[in-house]
């Protein structure tokens, strides 16, 4: 896409959310690509409006790329790809080819190449965008052919305080350990455009007293660090200067409570 459309974390369920980027070429075609959360088993109902997102990706796919990262364990790659019994054709995309280590990329052609999910092994580095028309030409292929769905103009179909609140939240990911992030939420509660800047206010969800002590951080350490990060992240996305507030408010057992998940986002 060209654009951060997600955030990234080295930790696990880092998306929560199916988000969907257009990638268009006027009067060629159009591409809806979708990014979903990973396959979990649910124990709360956020973890079911995550899984809820994928099914739906699931069902109006026209097709699937499978990413492998090239230093995988490719045989618990298979078996999540076996277990998803994908009626779409699928392409194995092989991420990372520049930093796989030796005779990686050989031997994940060789494990591969008789899987009945897989069409086609694309080998690319995303980072360093090597093989990505290649990627591009293979999808075009299989794609069929259809009338736009969404304005050639747009990017994406969630709002600008979706991909904010997401950039704040990625920070959270970045600087906490692992307990911290799966109990934080982020709510946009104003963004306001105005000649110089845009202001945007917004609260950090935590579970308990403690956490939001952590969030705070001493002297309010912690949290000028993550509206430092954000900050730059999110005028690097809008193009713009921001001013932006955080607070930090405490929702016992948000994750299991229907109408604070909506409240959150979580539809």
């Amino acid at each position: 896409m060209g654009e951060k459309m997600a955030i990234v974390s080295p930790k696990v369920q880092t998306t929560r959310h199916r988000i969907k980027a257009f990638l268009n070429q006027p009067g060629a075609y159009q591409i809806i690509f979708s990014d979903t959360p990973g396959i979990i088993d649910t124990k709360y109902k956020l973890h079911e409006k995550m899984m809820g997102a994928v099914k739906s990706a699931l069902e109006d796919a026209d097709i699937a790329l499978l990413m492998v990262d090239a230093n995988d364990n490719f045989e618990e790659c298979d078996a999540i790809f076996s277990a998803l019994k994908l009626k779409v054709p699928c392409l194995l995309v092989l991420n990372k080819i520049d930093i796989a280590q030796n005779g990686k990329i050989a031997e994940a052609e060789a494990f591969f190449a008789n899987k009945p999910y897989g069409k086609q092994l694309i080998k690319i580095s995303a980072l360093q965008q090597n093989h990505l028309q290649k990627l591009l030409n293979a999808i075009l292929n299989l794609l069929p052919e259809g009338l736009p769905f969404y304005s050639e103009e747009d990017l994406s179909d969630l709002p600008t305080k979706f991909f904010v609140a997401e950039l704040i939240r990625e920070k959270i990911y970045t600087l906490f350990g692992d307990e911290i992030p799966y109990h934080t939420a982020v709510l946009i509660n104003e963004y306001k455009e105005r000649d110089f800047l845009v202001k945007i206010q917004a609260d950090i969800i935590v579970n308990r007293d403690t956490q939001k002590s952590i969030i705070i951080g001493e002297k309010g350490k912690m949290i000028k660090q993550i509206g430092t990060l954000a900050r730059a992240d999110i005028e690097d996305f809008i193009q713009q200067k921001v001013f932006l507030e955080l607070f930090v408010k405490v929702r016992n057992k948000w994750r299991d409570n229907d109408s604070q998940l909506r409240e959150y986002g979580y539809f």
